[in-house]
């Protein structure tokens, strides 16, 4: 499992890498999605990935931190879901709005010859 979240949060990583390198607006708003998803995943996997655990501690009994998930990093991601989200419709407003002033989408704003 451990490995399967770190290729997912290396690919994502470095797509959006990639995708930010590139010359057009669109693309690099989807490579800063992309980083942030993989971020999210990374602070998510901090929370050691346990399956079939408790959320909440009992406190009726002796607690073992290592039977219970950790709900910190859940909350993080959560609230980093809907930040980046509305980061997300913010830069797309601006480049619909950039786009229209400058006429191109390049992030230059000159067209390659």
């Amino acid at each position: 499992m451990e490995l399967l979240i770190a290729l997912a949060i290396g690919t994502l990583t470095g797509s959006g890498v990639w995708l930010i390198l590139r010359p057009r607006t669109y693309q690099v708003v989807v490579g800063l999605a992309l980083l942030s998803y993989a971020v999210n995943l990374f602070i998510f996997s901090m929370g050691r990935l346990r399956s079939h655990a408790a959320p909440v501690v009992d406190g009726s009994s002796v607690v073992d931190p290592s039977a219970y998930a950790d709900p910190v990093p859940q909350a993080l991601v959560l609230t980093a879901i809907v930040i980046g989200f509305a980061t997300t419709a913010l830069f797309l407003v601006v480049l619909i709005v950039s786009r229209g002033l400058a006429g191109t989408d390049h992030v230059d704003g000159r067209e390659r010859s």
